[in-house]
């Protein structure tokens, strides 16, 4: 069931017109396991925050990027060592840095965007 499917929101806003915001919201609505990353919020849409990839303890199936290759690649080693199963470059995320050393490590990634996969069921 989508509740044991957990998905990481790098990038999470709490700012309803980002599209950050919007995928927690149709994640919600769709009744995934969600944990949104973000330094400086306690919570977004009622779910706690995780401060960091790092502060992530459980498995992570989905990890879905809201943010820009200048922050994403600072945090290549932390999604490495994360392991997940698939990893989503949403559109302006994409980094061939952290998508070569995603390669290197074996990790399932690809360009898309998550709230049409969501609307299309294709999640």
């Amino acid at each position: 069931s989508n509740s044991d499917h957990h998905v990481a929101v790098l990038g999470a806003s709490p700012k309803p017109a980002r599209y950050a915001n919007q995928c927690i919201r149709l994640l919600q609505q769709h009744a995934y396991r969600i944990t949104p990353v973000h330094p400086r919020f306690a919570e977004i849409e009622g779910i706690g925050v995780a401060a960091s990839l790092a502060a992530i303890d459980d498995p992570v199936d989905t990890l879905t990027l809201y943010v820009g290759p200048k922050l994403l690649e600072p945090q290549t080693d932390d999604i490495v060592r994360m392991h997940p199963g698939r990893v989503i470059f949403n559109p302006g995320t994409e980094s061939d840095t952290v998508q070569a050393r995603l390669d290197e490590a074996g990790i399932e990634w690809f360009e898309a965007c998550t709230l049409v996969m969501l609307k299309t069921d294709q999640f």
